[in-house]
Formats: C-alpha cells, sequence, structure tokens
C-alpha cells in the first residue's frame, strides 16, 4: 500500500520539509487504511496528515545526539544495495 517511512533525525542535509509531509501522509496512509480517501474523508486525512507533519517538525528540532550526522547519499546507497540483495534472493 505505501513504501516504508525513513528515518529523518540527524541527517547532512536535514530533512526538508517534503520528506516531513511525505512521513506524514504515509504515517496517515498506513493507520486510516487508504491511499486515497474517499471525499467525505478527505477533510479528516488532510487535517491528520498537517497535524503529524507539525508534530515531526518540532520533534526533529527538539532530538539531540552527540553521533556525528549521517550523510544522506551513503545511507541511500546502503539501502539501496540491501534491497538489491533482497530481492536477487526473491528472484532465486
Amino acid at each position: 500500500m505505501c513504501r516504508n517511512i525513513k528515518p529523518l533525525f540527524n541527517f547532512e542535509p536535514p530533512a526538508s520539509r517534503n520528506e516531513m509531509h511525505d512521513a506524514a501522509l504515509q504515517f496517515v496512509r498506513k493507520i486510516s487504511g487508504y491511499t486515497h480517501p474517499s471525499k467525505a474523508n478527505e477533510a479528516a486525512f488532510s487535517a491528520a496528515v498537517d497535524d503529524i507533519e507539525k508534530v515531526v517538525r518540532r520533534l526533529l528540532k527538539e532530538l539531540e545526539t552527540d553521533a556525528p550526522k549521517r550523510d544522506r547519499e551513503v545511507f541511500i546507497a546502503r539501502a539501496k544495495e540491501r534491497a538489491k540483495l533482497r530481492y536477487a534472493k526473491a528472484e532465486a
């Protein structure tokens, strides 16, 4: 139904508003069971996405760590390699 929500904390460059919005949208989709809500549920769905996006922004702003920032490109490359290995096993 929807792709996995990706970690957003402690990256260089920091998570963008689009990434936060996408994570909130995926969360609401997963919780509600809708990929696209009906007209009757559209307002509630959109309000939930907006509320969760605000909470995500606040959370990321308030979290603290002493760990060095993670490189987004390295993180993406590792995820692609894991997926490649996983799908290669599935095809065999």
